[in-house]
């Protein structure tokens, strides 16, 4: 039988109503497991790690992304798949930072959660979780169908690093602006295989350090010297500038100034645009030109989530500076187009 390990880290999606505030607060898996017998139904053999204490996805930090890499790694011969039960509201960052801390990965490791409580009579959750897990399941020649992490919510499966969170209101919570769809459930499961990543051959290796000490700087019209170098003189040793459409930004003369300084001092700053789809081009008009002449790394198509988390990872490795911003340019595991 297919073995599948479910990881509550909290959520929503086991989420009550404290009868003295009123507020959702997290509960415990028990209370999924009573309102979903469908699980007792599917013939697979799942296991449950539940975080003690369970966790609000606005606490989550490097170092649960840490244990949760670790767990996976300490129990990835036993498993086929792993479903990890989280908060939508750093899902995407969470997805994105376990995409880059497990290289090679051979198995699916599906994130999902819910808008409502699994209690509620109209939620989510029970169809997110229950596909989540058939997803997991699912093989092709013996081999995992999707080899990487991923976000499914709502009938759809989206690659871990190319999403984000853009309706707190609907069910259908997530997208991914720059990159299709991997599967999509319906009356039946459909893998779309030319988008999903080829299986790798080389063996799981986990990374488990970064380096979280990282500004960002988005761009208005308007922005003063002093809101650009409360970033850019800061102690931080990369910098994410939010930039207008294909990278531009202001050409003053203080401004570029201010990214010179910085960039002198040792620090990296990736520039990705402010629109939820589309690439950043440096070069493409005049007012990114001097970005590139100076040194500004290019984050393509990446999304804020995911330009994030691979900094943290690649400043984590220790690597030479240019190395980092060589390697922030390329396509590590499907999360830009370049």
């Amino acid at each position: 039988m297919t073995n599948i390990l479910i990881i509550y880290t909290g959520g929503t999606i086991g989420m009550v109503n404290d009868p003295k505030t009123g507020a959702l607060i997290p509960f415990d898996f028990a209370q999924i497991q009573q309102n979903v017998p469908e699980l007792e139904r599917l013939n697979y053999n799942l296991d449950v790690h539940s975080f003690d204490p369970i966790i609000d996805s606005s606490n989550m930090t490097p170092v649960i992304w840490a244990e949760l890499a670790q767990l996976i790694e300490k129990k990835y011969d036993d498993f086929d798949g792993f479903v990890i039960l989280h908060g939508s509201d750093t899902m995407a960052f969470t997805a994105a930072a376990l995409s880059f801390m497990l290289e090679n990965l051979s198995k699916p490791v599906v994130l999902t959660g819910s808008q409502l409580p699994i209690g509620e009579i109209r939620t989510d959750a029970k169809e997110n979780l229950i596909t989540a897990l058939e997803i997991a399941a699912t093989k092709n020649n013996g081999k995992a169908m999707i080899p990487e992490v991923c976000i499914y919510f709502d009938y759809q499966l989206f690659r871990g690093n190319r999403s984000i969170k853009y309706n707190s209101e609907k069910f259908e919570a997530f997208l991914s602006p720059n990159y299709p769809l991997l599967a999509e459930a319906g009356v039946t499961l459909s893998f779309f295989r030319n988008y999903i990543l080829p299986y790798p051959v080389c063996p799981l290796k986990v990374h488990l350090k970064v380096n979280s000490n990282i500004g960002v700087l988005k761009l208005y019209p308007g922005i003063t010297s002093q809101a650009v170098k409360a970033i850019t003189h800061s102690p931080v040793d990369a910098i994410v500038m939010e930039s207008f459409g294909a990278g531009n930004t202001t050409t003053a003369s203080w401004f570029i100034e201010c990214l010179q300084e910085a960039l002198d001092e040792g620090k990296i700053i990736v520039g990705i645009t402010q629109c939820q789809q589309g690439s950043v081009e440096l070069g493409m008009y005049e007012t990114s030109k001097k970005l590139q002449q100076i040194g500004i790394v290019s984050g393509y198509d990446m999304t804020f989530e995911a330009a994030i988390a691979k900094l943290m990872h690649l400043m984590g490795q220790g690597l030479p500076r240019t190395e980092v911003m060589r390697l922030m340019e390329q396509p590590l595991r499907g999360e830009l187009t370049a």
